[in-house]
């Protein structure tokens, strides 16, 4: 009977040391696991291949919602509808003139469009104005999603365009220090800079001309087409991003008529 225990003790000895083991090979997986970050395949028509690394740890948020709409084919067909040399590139409006925003059914595809549910949406700003600690630096070939600015107008009302940001993004061709910790930055280009620049000398409307309605020489003769933009997870699910209701500025204004 004792050498039965004793064996008993033995076994359960084993069967505790090898989950204490195998417990603590996961800690140690996950711990020493090099996880790839996010790389995004952009396909400019007539100009060619742009690869995009995607910072995650930087800008969570930013980069769920991007892979999200680049894998569900929002951004096919649209165009970089700004562009102003020695600055930036901006594409991804559904208008194609800087005035658009996004709508749920293009990150959740069993929304139906124009549905109840399919209502427009932004996302948090993560930048260190909005509270977010990301200090990517707004250098060449720095990735980063346009928004509202009010600050024109008010302290409060700028604070408001923090988390307008939706589908817009923007590719820094020259480094720009005013724009860090104001943008969410989020990714840098890989391969492709000459791509960006070739873009970047597209063929630009003067101010005088009459189908120049924003005054601002930005708008591109020919707006370059994104043909593609497909984002390579390595099999990691970065979910959905929390999605908010855009502030409404010309809905403020007409309630706060003086």
């Amino acid at each position: 009977m004792k050498k039965t225990k004793i064996i008993l003790s033995i076994i359960l000895l084993i069967i505790i040391l090898s989950l204490i083991g195998f417990v603590g090979y996961g800690y140690y997986k996950k711990a020493t696991m090099n996880v790839q970050n996010p790389i995004a395949t952009m396909e400019v028509k007539d100009y060619g291949t742009v690869k995009i690394e995607l910072y995650p740890d930087i800008a969570p948020e930013t980069v769920a919602n991007f892979v999200k709409l680049a894998n569900n084919g929002y951004y096919d067909g649209l165009t970089f509808h700004r562009i102003i040399k020695d600055f930036m590139i901006q594409g991804g409006d559904k208008k194609g003139d800087g005035t658009g925003g996004v709508n749920l059914s293009a990150l959740d595809t069993s929304i139906e469009k124009d549905s109840d549910k399919d209502k427009e949406y932004s996302i948090k700003g993560e930048f260190i104005a909005n509270g977010v600690k990301n200090t990517l630096k707004h250098e060449e070939g720095v990735i980063s999603m346009a928004r509202s600015d009010y600050s024109q107008y008010s302290q409060s009302l700028a604070k408001k365009s923090y988390d307008s940001a939706g589908s817009q993004f923007f590719i820094v061709t020259k480094a720009t220090a005013s724009l860090d910790g104001k943008y969410a930055s989020f990714g840098k280009v890989t391969e492709g800079l000459d791509v960006v620049h070739k873009i970047e000398g597209a063929e630009i409307k003067k101010s005088d001309d009459k189908e120049n309605s924003s005054g601002e020489e930005s708008t591109p003769v020919n707006p370059p087409v994104i043909s593609q933009i497909r984002v390579e997870t390595y099999g990691v699910d970065y979910g959905m991003p929390k999605t908010l209701e855009p502030f409404n500025i010309s809905d403020y204004f007409s309630t706060n008529v003086q």
